[in-house]
């Protein structure tokens, strides 16, 4: 008979190592991942900046677990992308299974979902408790609204293009409105939220971006390895134009120097035959001076 130790049970509130990392559910469409990897890749350096420490982290498709039920994962929601501020993106040395709140305490800043449907799942406000006090499902945006209190919470509907951006304020959310280029502003981030018709993974579509508060798109990462080669090239161009017209340059002082010696070679020649002239006179008993 063996015995069993305190160290040997589950830890009461268990951790993002205990909990399920995937729901065994397939990804409803093809523009999901390649959707948060855009997001992601274009965010970066605007997140360097901000958490120089690197004290962020990003979540896609990642379960959000909010509170203990039987199965685990019926107690956790897995927004498309979210992104928390100001918890290291390991615990103790491993990557993040989930993101557990009840371990973390900090709510996500922004979280977005990308509904393959008409939105409805994305925007069911069902609370915990019905009418007579039992516990039922509650929706997804009623969780994400009084229970995880995310800041922002956008949803992104693929098949209509239609975008809405909520953010928290005095207790529930409030549906906010774009501004003169459509965009939806994160203040905290200082970036804007919006839609942007173009080719990405062989996918050419309407996708959700980022903009800086000055309307510049924020770019992925063959998106600025591009302008960089760009900028390389002008500037190649423009050297290579400075040598052109500095080769052009030396060609007209050269021309120049000759026409000058020419010039000089004329007066001096000029110079030497007044001078015989002059030898002349001098030797017919005739002043110069008085001719």
């Amino acid at each position: 008979m063996t015995s069993t130790t305190i160290e040997d049970l589950p830890k009461p509130f268990p951790d993002h190592t205990q909990l399920p990392e995937e729901d065994g559910t397939f990804v409803k469409n093809f523009q999901e991942h390649p959707q948060s990897i855009i997001l992601t890749d274009s965010i970066g350096p605007i997140l360097q900046k901000r958490h120089p420490d690197g004290l962020y982290a990003i979540g896609q498709d990642c379960g959000i677990y909010w509170r203990e039920t039987e199965p685990a994962e019926k107690g956790a929601e897995a927004p498309d992308w979210f992104y928390v501020p100001d918890v290291p993106p390991k615990i103790d040395g491993q990557y993040r299974r989930s993101y557990v709140l009840w371990r973390e305490h900090l709510a996500p800043l922004i979280a977005l979902e990308f509904a393959s449907g008409d939105g409805s799942e994305e925007r069911d406000r069902t609370p915990l408790y019905n009418n007579d006090g039992e516990v039922q499902k509650p929706g997804k945006f009623w969780v994400y609204e009084h229970i995880m209190r995310i800041h922002f919470y956008g949803i992104f509907e693929i098949k209509t293009n239609k975008l809405e951006v909520y953010q928290f304020a005095n207790g529930d959310y409030q549906k906010t409105t774009p501004n003169e280029r459509g965009h939806y502003p994160i203040p905290p981030l200082g970036i804007e939220l919006g839609l942007w018709e173009g080719s990405y993974q062989n996918q050419t579509q309407i996708w959700l971006r980022w903009w800086d508060s000055e309307g510049n798109l924020l770019l992925i990462g063959s998106e600025r390895a591009e302008v960089e080669k760009h900028r390389a090239e002008q500037a190649e161009t423009q050297l290579e134009q400075a040598e052109t017209q500095l080769e052009q340059a030396e060609t007209q002082l050269e021309q120049t120097e000759t026409q000058l010696a020419l010039v000089e070679s004329q007066l001096e020649r000029e110079r030497l035959e007044k001078e015989r002239l002059l030898d002349r006179l001098r030797a017919a008993g005739i002043d110069p001076n008085n001719v």
